[in-house]
């Protein structure tokens, strides 16, 4: 407990340290020096735990930001593509503090009274905490100042500019296989082992490749390859290992699912890295209310027509399927899609009957499932866990990334994509079908993507979409692939053929009444009932500049739920990145404003 205490001590001299400049010459009297506290092989543990931070449930809404998801937030991206942004109002991001922790520690560790296979240990994963940093600040800036020792107040380079994103990313590089080659693979349940090192490597290198391949702006498509390869190679090394399998008890309906609403993934097969939440531990997952309803957030309509029909054709082939109801949108799909979206049917616990969508302005009558607990019990509602790494993720990265090479095959497929679809109860994706004939909607949306490939690539960019929906994954996805114009598309919702009554459970019997935009809701004893004898729910509908409670494109002609009408703007190149905040480059006038930034 005493050790503990001094670390915490340490801590919070380094946090504070970094927050002013005088403070990083001298030891306050409370604290201890370096020298007295990185002694045993106890001390670099414990300050390495302190540096513990782990994706968590709030992933579940960070699909706001995408193609995915209709938000009423404040939302950065939405915000830049409908204002006037400048380094004046984006002033997020540019924050250092982390690093120095983490350079403060690789300062001083290799003093530590520890064997070398331990010192090297904890310098992996402080390594691997600063490439998760820069990495972070890559996708955010680009090219960003590379600090990998601790700096004084005196160091000329604490004014220094941005170094190149090749320098950045070099570094990171650099870390990521110190990391990959030390840190060990038994580690403490909730914290980063060898695995979880070498899967995030992965996902860089995934990310870094395609980056460079789709943005000319760069200059560094010649580079891209060797990234590419890169992330195949680590990916196989994962597979290869045998340490990880997907989740699957022989139950496509519920499988998949049962990744998101579990209370303890530490022996799951497919999790490589979890976010232990327990509420007896005061770890609360409870998201509940952000992440279902009508608080912010809602799926789009174009993500449900992603889904394949359950026999493996598109959905997007079906005769009239853009006019298409809620209930006929859920029937014979990829089982996944109602194991993230709720389905015509789900019942809301503690709710005896089946729920019926709620529908509001600005909403598209979706709701979302993945990350929801459907419990009334205090603790299992607060205590479900979060995958921070799933091993789904490292068989998508190696079929995209062979798929970028030009190397795909049959056998890459069967041993990668085709697991997640069998799992799904899906029929496999066959290569040369898919080449043979591309989806022409994909191909509308990723010009960019062409070549003997192009078809099958499309396919495991579809996949990635139905995989990782509501995980967090899509933003990144369309940042790399070049696909920003993609958010200029103003999310749509459930489409209504006009005025009238619905079935919104899929028993035949209808819930709700769209009534007109000037017609009166009458009070409870005179609303009219159904077959079940359950009062219908009303709602007036018109256009959005009625005073009405649904938003329908045609109004009272019908077409698909409105949820805005603000024009959006995605400026290219310029909002694949940030700038950085005003006042920064007040301090340091060697940070200079990239891409058309001012």
């Amino acid at each position: 407990m005493k050790r503990y205490s001094i670390y915490l001590l340490v801590l919070n001299v380094i946090w504070f340290a970094s927050c002013d400049d005088e403070f990083m010459d001298r030891y306050p009297q409370t604290s201890i020096s370096p020298e007295e506290f990185f002694k045993t092989e106890e001390d670099l543990r414990l300050y390495v735990n302190g540096l513990l931070s782990l994706p968590g449930m709030f992933e579940y809404q960070a699909d706001q930001s995408s193609d995915n998801m209709a938000t009423t937030g404040a939302i950065e991206i939405k915000s830049m593509m409908t204002g006037s942004p400048s380094s004046q109002n984006i002033t997020g991001g540019w924050n250092w503090a982390r690093l120095r922790n983490i350079n403060y520690f690789l300062e001083n560790s290799p003093n530590a009274d520890a064997s070398p296979e331990a010192i090297q240990h904890y310098e992996g994963l402080a390594r691997y905490y600063r490439a998760v940093f820069y990495f972070g600040m890559v996708k955010r800036y680009s090219d960003v100042p590379w600090y990998d020792r601790l700096l004084n107040p005196a160091d000329e380079e604490l004014f220094k500019g941005r170094d190149s994103r090749e320098t950045v990313v070099s570094g990171i590089v650099e870390d990521l296989e110190f990391a990959a080659q030390h840190v060990r693979e038994d580690v403490p349940s909730g914290t980063p082992g060898n695995w979880a090192v070498k899967t995030f490597f992965a996902r860089m290198a995934l990310y870094e490749g395609t980056f460079r391949k789709y943005h000319d702006e760069l200059g560094l498509q010649g580079s891209a390859e060797a990234f590419l390869t890169r992330a195949r190679d680590l990916a196989r090394e994962i597979m290869d290992s045998g340490n990880f399998s997907l989740h699957q008890t022989g139950n496509p309906e519920s499988d998949y699912q049962a990744l998101f609403t579990s209370q303890e993934l530490g022996g799951n097969s497919e999790v490589i890295l979890y976010n232990p939440y327990d509420l007896n531990k005061d770890r609360n997952s409870n998201i509940n209310y952000t992440v279902f309803g009508t608080y912010e957030q809602s799926p789009s309509r174009d993500l449900v027509q992603t889904y394949l029909m359950r026999d493996g054709s598109r959905f997007t082939d079906q005769p009239g399927y853009e006019t298409l109801p809620y209930v006929s949108e859920f029937q014979n799909r990829d089982p996944r899609l109602s194991q993230t979206l709720v389905y015509p049917g789900w019942v809301r616990q503690p709710e005896p009957a089946e729920f019926i969508p709620i529908l509001n302005r600005n909403f598209t009558g979706y709701f979302q499932q993945k990350g929801y607990n459907n419990t009334t019990e205090n603790v299992a509602l607060g205590s479900l866990d979060f995958p921070v790494y799933r091993y789904a993720e490292v068989l998508l990265t190696y079929a995209e990334a062979a798929a970028e090479l030009g190397s795909l095959t049959q056998a890459d497929l069967d041993m990668s994509v085709n697991l997640l679809r069998q799992r799904a109860g899906m029929p496999d994706l066959q290569l040369t079908e898919a080449n043979a004939q591309p989806d022409p909607l994909l191909a509308e949306k990723y010009p960019q993507v062409s070549g003997p490939m192009a078809g099958v690539m499309l396919e495991i960019r579809r996949e990635r979409r139905v995989e990782f929906a509501m995980e967090g994954y899509r933003h990144d996805d369309l940042m790399r692939w070049s696909a920003g114009k993609l958010l200029e598309r103003i999310p749509k919702g459930m489409y209504f053929p006009g005025l009238g009554k619905y079935d919104m459970t899929g028993d035949g019997v209808e819930d709700i009444i769209l009534i007109d935009k000037d017609a009166d809701i009458p009070g409870d004893p005179e609303k009219e009932t159904n077959s079940l004898g359950r009062m219908l729910i009303y709602y007036r509908a018109g256009t959005v500049d009625d005073n009405v409670t649904v938003y329908l494109e045609n109004g009272s002609q019908g077409g698909t739920l409105v949820t805005e009408t603000t024009e959006r703007t995605f400026v290219e190149p310029k909002y694949y990145y940030r700038p950085i905040p005003l006042q920064q480059v007040t301090l340091n006038p060697n940070l200079e404003q990239l891409f058309g930034w001012e």
